[in-house]
């Protein structure tokens, strides 16, 4: 008698799934460790004198320089500063960058005047923009805001006409045939499938916008992250200004994880 198995148990045989389309499945135990891992190794690298101390102090030196900070109620002064100036120069560059950006998608009269002129403007580094915009604004939270706003907003614009474009013109065509009107295919079809471009430009617009904050901040300043840095530089304080960029650090690390949730709460059906 044959050992092959008869049609019937093949039949039944279950298939395993291969349609995962390449997408990643996130370990969350992995990141911890590497951190830990890398701050053990600082910290080892440090105490057996292999670090100097002074040009980078141990973690757990960096961590006093946290506490002390905490203590002397400073942090919340700092960080409510700093956080005021970014969410609302990255809020508004991100509204006025998505807002210009579907213009520029959807209107060939904005596209040809528009296009031109943020592919000229988009190049120069915004810092060097930043004594102008002083002397527009002035010294106060006016030029802070404005350089945090304009940084954000020319990569929001180019992610967002770069993903109108890229949304399946079929998908368009479609809903064409099917006598929807301008606003139901550009608010259920161009707007959707621009979405996912849109959110990845957000989290490259945040990290720009942490990046101008400190550098606006180091202006002038009384509170904020980026003035404690400077002042902490200024001192050679090593362990302070490692403290600092702690801080920013996981000022990135929350806006990540919140454009993260935006996404997997906005974007359901690419799962």
């Amino acid at each position: 008698m044959s050992d092959r198995p008869s049609d019937s148990q093949e039949r039944g045989k279950p298939v395993p799934f291969r349609g995962g389309g390449f997408l990643p499945k996130p370990k969350k135990i992995i990141a911890p460790i590497v951190f830990i891992v890398l701050i053990g190794l600082w910290e080892l690298g440090t105490r057996t004198g292999m670090i100097s101390p002074l040009i980078l102090p141990a973690p757990s030196e960096a961590f006093g320089a946290f506490m002390d900070l905490v203590n002397s109620g400073l942090l919340w002064q700092h960080l409510a500063a700093s956080l005021q100036r970014l969410l609302i120069g990255w809020f508004s560059g991100t509204m006025l960058g998505i807002l210009v950006g579907t213009l520029i998608g959807l209107f060939s009269l904005a596209r040809s005047g528009m296009q031109p002129l943020v592919s000229a403007i988009f190049p120069i580094p915004k810092i060097a923009l930043l004594p102008l915009f002083v002397i527009w604004f002035g010294i106060g939270e006016g030029s802070k805001v404005a350089t945090i706003l304009f940084g954000t907003f020319f990569p929001t614009v180019i992610a967002t006409y770069g993903g109108i474009d890229n949304v399946d013109r079929g998908l368009i065509r479609m809903g064409q045939s099917f006598g929807l009107s301008r606003i139901s295919i550009i608010t259920k079809i161009i707007l959707p499938g621009a979405l996912p471009a849109i959110l990845s430009g957000a989290r490259i617009s945040a990290a720009i916008a942490i990046i101008l904050l400190v550098a606006a901040e180091m202006i002038a300043a009384e509170f904020g992250i980026g003035a404690y840095i400077l002042l902490a530089g200024s001192l050679m304080a090593t362990d302070q200004l490692i403290a600092g960029v702690a801080i920013l650090s996981c000022l990135g690390l929350v806006f990540a994880w919140l454009i993260g949730r935006a996404e997997k709460y906005f974007l359901k059906w690419r799962a």
